[in-house]
């Protein structure tokens, strides 16, 4: 995934070991089913049939289906489709609308011609299969390149402390929260020009710097965190607070907009 992952267990006991080890091998797993940039991922497999129902794993269905989900939910500010833009077919620009789910055959219809990019989602379903088998021990980090769970408490039995990373000043920080089993999920503009395109546009978004969102998992907090950036401060907000998740949205004017109830936000 192109990332660092390192999993902290606050109490070590004997069987941490091989739950850090199962822990980590689902970020292999998940790469190798969902990933864009391996030519044999079962991802790549999928986008190389459209037109035809392709049985798909349990693993690369859950990460297909929750993209379009949080698509639907978002009017496409989130659109899994957006790896395409902005180029645009003899028929038209694609879009999440494209994909076709069968949850009765685990199947994947892509209408027509189009790129898939999971980027914002599988890192998150990475994460948090880590998190389900690290939950025996209670107690545990796992950073997946700034995608976080934090379990239970830290080693000197408090919630972790989660610092939030200022979107122009190199190595300081604009606030931390203090989370406990929850996830907390950061997009930024950090690289100039950013990375994160508006799907509906095709150009990158303006009306964020950098979005935090602490949720009960990864990859929802990941994807909302991608939504709420393309859809700026005030929907942006709207959003979270209609999915049910916190979190902290600081425009390039580094105004601060924050759900209400954002856990010990400093």
């Amino acid at each position: 995934m192109g990332t660092l992952v390192t999993i902290q267990v606050a109490h070590p006991r004997p069987e941490a070991s091989a739950a850090v080890e199962r822990a980590l091998g689902w970020f292999y797993e998940i790469e190798r089913r969902c990933s864009r940039f391996e030519e044999g991922s079962e991802l790549m497999q999928l986008t190389a049939r459209p037109g035809v129902r392709v049985p798909v794993s349990a693993i690369l269905y859950e990460a297909v289906q929750f993209a379009v989900r949080v698509a639907e939910e978002t009017g496409g500010a989130f659109d899994p489709t957006a790896g395409r833009r902005p180029a645009v077919s003899a028929a038209g620009d694609v879009s999440y609308r494209d994909v076709q789910l069968d949850p009765d055959r685990n199947t994947i219809l892509l209408l027509r011609p189009l790129t898939l990019d999971l980027g914002a989602v599988a890192k998150g379903l990475a994460v948090d299969m880590a998190a389900r088998e690290l939950a025996p021990l209670r107690d545990f980090a796992v950073d997946a390149g700034g995608d976080l769970y934090l379990g239970g408490r830290n080693p000197q039995g408090e919630p972790w402390r989660v610092g939030i990373r200022h979107p122009r000043r190199e190595g300081e920080l604009l606030a931390s929260v203090r989370v406990s089993d929850q996830a907390v999920c950061t997009s930024g503009d950090y690289e100039r020009p950013h990375h994160i395109l508006d799907p509906r546009t095709g150009v990158p978004s303006g009306g964020a710097a950098s979005v935090t969102v602490v949720a009960s998992g990864a990859m929802l907090a990941d994807a909302l965190a991608t939504a709420a950036f393309v859809l700026g401060p005030d929907p942006g907000i709207q959003l979270l607070e209609r999915m049910g998740v916190e979190g902290l949205i600081v425009t390039p004017e580094l105004e601060r907009y924050q759900t209400r109830g954002l856990p010990d936000a400093a």
